[in-house]
């Protein structure tokens, strides 16, 4: 499996996603980059620092904040977005959005893949979208009924979205445990409802027991980086994140994700190209 050029899976080294916000109402303001030249510089620097991937995300999807924007504005963005990122450097990139009609127009202005927490359940029209598109699909584990925080609920979760991908001819699924949006309770339709657990407990266990995931024999994308449970549980802000965030993920690594979607690429990259060296 590819995404452009990229080669990703468990035959693979590990792959790393840049994030870049085009969306000032992302809850890590060090991601957001919104002018044409910021955007650029923003890639550029992630290429040169050692990501394979970037990931454009033009509205927030953050389930405990109010960031809901007119698919228009979202739309104008991602275009924005992706114009500047290609003007900039010659990586791959991922549109991160539920929506369909954002997911096309990203398509059309050059995406390589798109990106979907909802795992193409928000949107009904995402699979025949992302099936035209002839595109990877990076699922996000996602259910709109109640689910349990429990492995089996993320499980049961990304075998659905996997099902309705297979159903509407996409042939590439990467799947995504979609650390952060298993909640009790939220402000927007993007993330899970569970009640059987803390949510902060939710995303340890998926994050230690990531290695159940190879049921699905499918690559799997990891997004830990500066995510609240680590704020609840450390007591930080999101700029204070970095350092327990490196260890999720090498964490992650260890326990089988092929892909590692982060705000830190520089950091990132070091750990895991040190992490490579270590390993037996």
């Amino acid at each position: 499996m590819k995404i452009g050029r990229v080669p990703v899976g468990d035959r693979f080294a590990t792959k790393v996603i840049g994030i870049i916000n085009a969306s000032p109402e992302s809850f890590y303001k060090g991601s957001v980059r919104t002018g044409d030249l910021e955007i650029a510089a923003a890639a550029r620097q992630m290429q040169e620092h050692g990501a394979h991937i970037i990931d454009i995300g033009a509205m927030s999807t953050a389930p405990y904040l109010e960031t809901v924007i007119p698919v228009e504005e979202e739309i104008r963005r991602m275009k924005q977005a992706i114009r500047a990122v290609k003007s900039a450097c010659d990586l791959p990139i991922s549109a991160d959005t539920p929506r369909a009609s954002v997911a096309e127009e990203a398509v059309a202005a050059g995406a390589d893949a798109i990106n979907d927490v909802t795992g193409l359940k928000y949107d009904s029209k995402m699979p025949v979208v992302a099936a035209k598109a002839s595109v990877p699909v990076i699922a996000g584990a996602y259910s709109g009924a109640r689910a349990t925080g429990r492995m089996a609920g993320t499980l049961a979760a990304l075998k659905e979205s996997i099902a309705i991908a297979k159903k509407a001819g996409i042939k590439d699924v990467i799947v995504d445990p979609s650390i952060g949006f298993f909640r009790e309770e939220g402000k927007n339709r993007f993330f899970t409802k569970m009640t059987d657990m803390s949510w902060y407990a939710r995303d340890i266990e998926v994050l230690s027991s990531l290695g159940k995931l190879a049921v699905l024999k499918k690559p799997v994308c990891v997004s830990a980086s500066r995510k609240s449970f680590i704020g609840h549980l450390l007591d930080l802000q999101a700029e204070e994140r970095l350092i327990p965030s490196i260890v999720c993920e090498a964490v992650a690594v260890l326990n089988g994700a092929s892909i590692i979607r982060t705000h830190s690429v520089r950091e990132t990259v070091q750990a895991l190209t040190m992490l490579q060296l270590l390993k037996p």
